[in-house]
């Protein structure tokens, strides 16, 4: 008969603790906190995945979406890895898993409900104030060659009550940072000053080129057109340059003709 090594010490296995709901409801606009407590997690790792198309959110106290509005909190030393979805959109709404890289994995499940109270369309965002306007630095149009990346940033002076949600659209559509195109990526900072939004789109192609929107949910939108050019000299920026020539031009025959006039 033999016994237990009392000297080798037994490794328990990660399990949940459960002490959050598993169905949690969110306002767009505000933020989500979806909660995963994992005991004896030793060297594992734990993960988030959005159900919806298997996406890898975050890994360990890593993030892997260009998404900036999710993040996971993991205080030191502590068993908690709870997601965290700012400015949460209709489209969040779903199951997410919290994964634990044991053999066999082992999984829970926790579903987000997002409910839209101010009727909150995607063209039409809540009630703003007549006196906040957004901008985005730089001119009205921007030139970038196709491969580099486009870089916008939009900045929101409200200091007393910073926008609950920011939204950037290029044309009609809601920017997605999870597209199939990738590199695509969402800055967002909370400052005394207020808030900045910065939009990243990396490799450039000709198709996203168009008109970009910045659309705070208590300001009046700023937007920017970028032209995505594929090696040739930008046509608007020439024809502006030729306009004070053509001008100069007027001016002069203009001149010539009342000489004459008087004469």
């Amino acid at each position: 008969m033999r016994f237990p090594d009392a000297t080798k010490p037994v490794v328990e296995r990660p399990y949940f603790d459960d002490v959050g709901p598993r169905n949690v409801t969110a306002v767009v606009g505000q933020s989500a906190l979806l909660q995963c407590r994992v005991k004896h997690p030793g060297e594992r790792t734990v993960s988030w995945m959005r159900k919806r198309d298997l996406h890898i959110l975050t890994s360990g106290i890593h993030t892997y979406t260009g998404d900036g509005r999710f993040s996971v909190r993991h205080p030191e030393h502590s068993d908690d890895y709870d997601l965290r979805i700012e400015y949460v959109q209709k489209r969040d709404g779903g199951v997410y898993e919290c994964q634990v890289n044991t053999e066999p994995k082992i999984n829970m499940a926790i579903m987000l409900n997002v409910e839209d109270t101010s009727s909150l369309a995607a063209t039409h965002p809540g009630p703003r104030s007549t006196d906040a306007q957004a901008t985005i630095s730089g001119p009205g149009e921007v030139y970038v060659k196709k491969g580099s990346t486009i870089s916008l940033t939009c900045s929101v002076n409200v200091h007393s009550t910073p926008p609950s949600s920011v939204l950037w659209y290029h044309g009609h559509a809601v920017v997605d940072f999870d597209s199939p195109r990738g590199g695509i990526s969402l800055e967002t900072e909370k400052t005394e000053a207020g808030t900045t939004s910065k939009l990243l789109v990396t490799k450039a192609l000709i198709s996203d080129s168009g008109n970009y929107t910045c659309m705070p949910s208590n300001a009046s939108p700023a937007s920017a057109i970028v032209h995505v050019l594929n090696g040739e000299h930008p046509a608007a920026m020439q024809t502006s340059r030729a306009v004070p020539g053509k001008q100069m031009a007027l001016l002069v025959a203009l001149a010539m003709l009342m000489v004459t006039a008087v004469r």
